[in-house]
């Protein structure tokens, strides 16, 4: 099985994936947990990617992929969900082919829809919960206004390959996740579930 999940900053990817990971026995790949952790261990890749990564620069696609390629292989069995990757379409169709060549293909694609102003306020409790002064409101925008601009075309891709599942993403942790289940269920499982395949 191989997920993705897409949604702004903010829309609580990263909590929804883990829980998602827990629930289907999946590995969560995130690349912005595996550059840090090659970076804090001082490896070649983290040499290479640490000063690129201070800059507030974007890795290269080509690294990134060999790093997915890399922990894909090291699994026993590909039961994997991407958090926070692909983010531009050129990641997309990169990961794609890489899946492709591992004779592995996107099984379900995760959107969450959360309201701007939601994650204006949710984004802003979190900068001040985490005393980050210089994540002002307009701050805040700009990164959504970048995220709208990469990630559109991400969306009509996967719709485009009908692996597109759009959840709503406002409301308690525990309803969201169910909502996520349930509509991965009924897509990926229709004739052992109750709904209908979206």
């Amino acid at each position: 099985m191989v997920l993705i999940f897409l949604g702004p900053p903010g829309a609580g990817k990263g909590t929804q994936a883990a829980r998602l990971a827990e629930h289907f026995g999946l590995k969560k790949i995130s690349t912005g947990d595996i550059l840090r952790d090659h970076v804090k261990r001082g490896t070649d890749l983290g040499r290479q990617v640490a000063p690129i990564m201070a800059r507030g620069d974007l890795v290269p696609d080509d690294l990134i992929l060999a790093i997915i390629r890399e922990e894909i292989e090291k699994l026993p069995a590909a039961r994997i969900i991407f958090d926070g990757f692909p983010r531009t379409l050129p990641q997309a169709e990169a990961l794609e082919a890489l899946l492709r060549d591992l004779g592995l293909a996107t099984d379900a694609v995760v959107l969450l829809d959360v309201p701007t102003e939601e994650l204006v306020a949710r984004l802003g409790k979190r900068a001040r919960e985490e005393g980050r002064a210089d994540d002002t409101e307009e701050a805040i925008r700009r990164r959504l206004e970048v995220y709208a601009r990469q990630t559109a075309p991400l969306i009509d891709y996967y719709a485009g390959r009908g692996v597109l599942l759009r959840i709503e993403g406002v409301g308690e942790v525990e309803a969201v996740t169910r909502r996520i289940i349930e509509a991965l269920e009924a897509s990926l499982w229709p004739s052992s579930s109750s709904g209908q395949k979206k």
